[in-house]
């Protein structure tokens, strides 16, 4: 990505604000949607690892308990 000038978060919301009420709109639209699909990168990428921690048996398996004494530990 090529170095874009910084913004602060008022002048941000300045533009958007001097922007038609319909791409205003927009953009709530399109953050609502980016915001979503990086929630569910993340939630795919720590299923992933999860999947090779225990592919890996880096898992270990117990009762409430059993993870109560190992915090206590």
């Amino acid at each position: 990505m090529p170095n874009l000038p910084t913004v602060t978060f008022q002048e941000a919301l300045e533009v958007i604000e001097s922007l038609p009420e319909d791409q205003q709109e927009d953009i709530i639209d399109i953050i609502h949607r980016r915001l979503t699909e990086q929630r569910r990168e993340f939630l795919s990428r720590n299923i992933q690892e999860a999947k090779a921690e225990y592919a890996r048996g880096d898992i270990k398996k117990g009762t409430v308990e059993d993870l109560m004494s190992e915090i206590e530990r």
